[in-house]
């Protein structure tokens, strides 16, 4: 095996310890409200729950986590949780009206209902989940359909993805339909309802026609309502963690597709990423860069690690010479290890959610919804591992 593939395998076997021995217990106890019903959303740094309201997406997130937790081989009680988590979603977040419904107490009571893409999505994503490991597929499989054309009927945008409100609301966001695009990509691969691979591709094509910053190549965050760049100071940013993200959904769908131009766009968006996305010194992604690609946050936030991870294992494993492969797990296996950096936290299986300028983790809380990003990149990293044995 190659340096870098032995470093890759290192660093998984590490990560899966990690996740199986510290996050999950700590995860499927503290993090769910057995009292009250769902998940909280946050624990403080000395482990303990904090009482926010529930937004539908962690609900949709935890879904994911605990169906690849069984898929990975974790021995606790995945099925069990899953469950909770679909029963939590039934209960709360699914509407009347055939939409999501965004945020409850705890008790239950709506406290934003209004459409909000990035937890529909979510959503979407946490029932293919379930599906992919047979639990309720047929019902699921149903639930999804009818929410997906729910969507496209009430807010699909007259040129392609779509709205964020009617009436409508300004600016439009690249992330949802990221996060749109990875639903769509992940009920292709359990469904046969030719839907998600169409939105799939309609997702990908605006993305190709319109997210891309025809400067740089960067993938830029908002756009008017025609999806033009909007380029005054606040929305003005480049986000490396959504140039690895993107190009890995780009990467997965170019070779579904067979297209190059979406390939050659995912590896410039891996290059902007690990060029000025990536602090050298520190050796992580940086939140956010300036449009002309030089700094403009440089705290590290514990997701964008977790996407490094993901598109460099999965160009790794498809890499067309040995030394392109070699490269790339090498560099999947130094994201790896960046990102157990955030896991050396005093509560066993908790994480630092950023670390600073000087490399040492800011007091805050750990987000729930940061066991999705950890998840899938270790799920990532496993079956490209897989896929080479």
């Amino acid at each position: 095996m190659s340096a870098g593939w032995t470093a890759f395998a290192l660093e998984l076997g590490k990560l899966r310890q990690w996740l199986f021995e510290q996050a999950l217990p700590l995860w499927s106890t503290v993090g769910v409200d057995r009292a009250g019903g769902g998940f909280f959303e946050k624990l403080t740094p000395a482990g303990h729950p904090i009482e926010e309201p529930r937004r539908a997406r962690v609900t949709g997130r935890q879904i994911y986590s605990f169906a690849m937790a069984e898929k990975l081989g974790w021995v606790g009680p995945a099925r069990t949780l899953l469950r909770y988590a679909l029963t939590n979603l039934e209960t709360h977040y699914l509407g009347p009206a055939g939409l999501v419904i965004s945020t409850v107490d705890r008790a239950g009571k709506v406290l934003a209902a209004d459409f909000d893409l990035y937890d529909h999505a979510f959503v979407l994503f946490g029932m293919a989940a379930a599906a992919s490991v047979g639990e309720q597929k047929g019902r699921l499989e149903r639930r999804a359909i009818a929410l997906r054309q729910a969507m496209k009927a009430g807010f699909g945008h007259p040129v392609a993805g779509f709205e964020e409100a009617k009436p409508r609301r300004l600016p439009l966001k690249a992330n949802p339909h990221m996060h749109m695009l990875e639903a769509s990509l992940a009920w292709a691969e359990v469904s046969a309802d030719p839907g998600w691979p169409a939105l799939a591709d309609e997702i990908v094509e605006l993305c190709l026609a319109r997210f891309l910053d025809p400067a740089t190549g960067a993938l830029r965050e908002y756009f008017d309502g025609d999806w033009r760049l909007v380029d005054d100071a606040a929305n003005s940013v480049v986000e490396p963690g959504h140039q690895f993200e993107w190009a890995w959904l780009l990467t997965r769908w170019g070779r579904m597709r067979g297209r190059k131009d979406a390939l050659a766009a995912a590896a410039r968006l891996i290059a902007i990423g690990e060029g000025a996305g990536v602090d050298p010194t520190r050796g992580l992604a940086v939140n956010e860069l300036n449009v002309d690609l030089s700094l403009r946050d440089g705290l590290c936030r514990l997701w964008p690690q977790t996407e490094r991870i993901k598109v460099h294992a999965i160009v790794a494993a498809t890499a067309p010479t040995a030394a392109e492969s070699d490269t790339q797990a090498a560099l999947a296996a130094q994201a790896a290890r960046g990102l157990r950096r955030y896991f050396e936290h005093p509560v066993a299986g908790s994480w630092y959610e950023h670390l600073g300028l000087d490399g040492k983790p800011l007091a805050e809380p750990a987000r729930t919804s940061s066991l999705y990003h950890i998840t899938c990149a270790i799920a990532e990293m496993t079956a490209q591992a897989a896929s080479r044995a």
